[in-house]
């Protein structure tokens, strides 16, 4: 369990991090490049397998190391759009509701046990989603551009299902890191791409500040996905309540934390989605 407290702790970092970074004036986009190749430094160093470049592309899992890389930038940059035209909170469900996706996979491809608790405690989980992220916004229109919040709710399920399906199945145990590595390293190689593509409308330029937020980010996000790596490596959880507490516990950890730090208002909506959050943990804990 000390992996997936360690990987909600990281997760929720993240997005404390993006909102420093509006705060400073960061630019988020050059931060995130260099924040692929910092997580991609990390997992080389910490991995107890030589990198080997050779090795590395014969691996099993490589490919779908690839297909994690592209998805991972690409998801993010939906997210950002989804952000832009439906609203933050839209964005928010959306990506966050997507643990529905990992859960019934689990059911259905691992045999993972459906117990009637912990149907009930997948429910109120998605109810606790909903109710937590979804703030008093003016103009925001679920069904505008229905297709963004659509393919990034399909986007992040397929993101959180393809990385246990991988690690479960091609990646040996001491072989996370390396596994991390490769997928931030892709990542970081299409953010450049695309940086160079709109270096007019980002300004891409050396910044020591965006550098130094960007490699701390790296090191946060390479912690998240690690542990998340590791928790899912765990025999005695199942990866439906793995994704399903580490959804609902970074989004109530989130919350409390821009109520507490940046002083951002909860609704009684708010509260209840907390407070449904903390009740379908224990019934996932405990069933």
């Amino acid at each position: 369990m000390l992996e997936l407290f360690y990987s909600i702790i990281s997760s929720s970092l993240l997005f404390v991090l993006f909102k420093s970074f509006q705060l400073k004036k960061i630019n988020t986009f050059q931060a995130i490049v260099v924040n692929y190749f910092t997580a991609a430094i990390v997992g080389v160093s910490l991995s107890a397998v030589d990198f080997n470049y050779g090795n590395t592309v014969g691996s099993n899992w490589f490919i779908g190391a690839i297909l994690l890389g592209i998805l991972f930038i690409s998801i993010f940059n939906l997210m950002a759009k989804t952000a832009q035209i439906n609203g933050l909170s839209v964005a928010s469900v959306a990506s966050k509701m997507s643990v529905i996706i990992p859960v019934i996979f689990g059911f259905y491809v691992y045999n993972e046990e459906a117990g009637f608790i912990k149907v009930i405690a997948i429910l109120l989980a998605l109810i606790a989603v909903y109710l937590a992220s979804i703030k008093n916004e003016k103009n925001i229109d679920f069904k505008k551009h229905l297709s963004y919040p659509i393919l990034l709710f399909l986007g992040s399920g397929v993101i959180d299902t393809s990385i246990k399906f991988i690690e479960t199945t091609y990646v040996p145990e001491n072989g996370i890191p390396l596994f991390s590595a490769t997928i931030f390293l892709i990542a970081g190689s299409i953010g450049i791409i695309l940086s160079i593509g709109i270096k007019k409308t980002f300004g891409f330029k050396n910044d020591i500040k965006t550098i130094i937020a960007g490699i701390i980010l790296g090191i946060v996000n390479y912690s998240s996905i690690y542990f998340l790596l590791k928790a899912l490596n765990n025999e005695h959880l199942e990866s439906s309540s793995i994704f399903t507490i580490n959804n609902v516990a970074i989004v109530m950890t989130t919350s409390l934390i821009g109520l507490l730090f940046y002083k951002e208002s909860l609704s009684k909506k708010n509260w209840l989605g907390i407070s449904l959050a903390i009740i379908s943990i224990m019934l996932i804990s405990t069933s």
